[in-house]
């Protein structure tokens, strides 16, 4: 198993598949979005390096609700078009952020966080929310990393009641 502060660059699609399987074998069996998407938020916590927040954003109606996380205290609503978890559900597409204060609108919920990566998540052509990471770390993430979780994202939804 991989550790957190094992990631380099020429073994992170060996990590993900690792992440993938392991998340797997967590979301077997059990669909419920609340116990899903608390365990899915522990594992990238603390499997994943430099990160300081990582959880979800569901949608509800015009505005996203904050979810199952790991992290500090977040912001409890984002309107659908602002900063980056409103914007990727807007252009229905993941965002990588490797600088969130260069981001128009960008939400601070934690002044510590440099870079960010919003994937949304897909319950068959509608989209149902977002997976939310926060790194202190300037440019943290990379395609790789957006390729990874989107993976995971798909994992998610196919084991998860909406």
């Amino acid at each position: 198993m991989f550790q957190a502060s094992s990631i380099e660059a020429a073994n992170k699609a060996e990590f993900y598949r690792e992440l993938a399987q392991q998340l797997q074998g967590m979301l077997a069996g059990e669909p419920d979005l609340i116990a899903n998407a608390a365990n899915m938020s522990a594992l990238m916590y603390h499997m994943m390096p430099d990160l300081n927040w990582a959880g979800f954003y569901l949608l509800k109606g015009e505005e996203l609700v904050l979810g199952p996380f790991q992290g500090k205290p977040a912001c409890v609503r984002i309107p659908v078009g602002r900063g980056v978890c409103g914007t990727a559900i807007k252009e229905r597409a993941s965002i990588l952020v490797e600088d969130v204060h260069a981001f128009p609108g960008h939400i601070a919920c934690d002044d510590a966080s440099r870079s960010e990566l919003v994937v949304p998540i897909r319950s068959g052509n509608e989209i149902v929310g977002v997976i939310d990471l926060d790194s202190p770390l300037p440019a943290r993430f990379d395609a790789d990393d957006q390729a990874g979780i989107e993976r995971l994202a798909e994992i998610f939804a196919a084991a998860t009641r909406f």
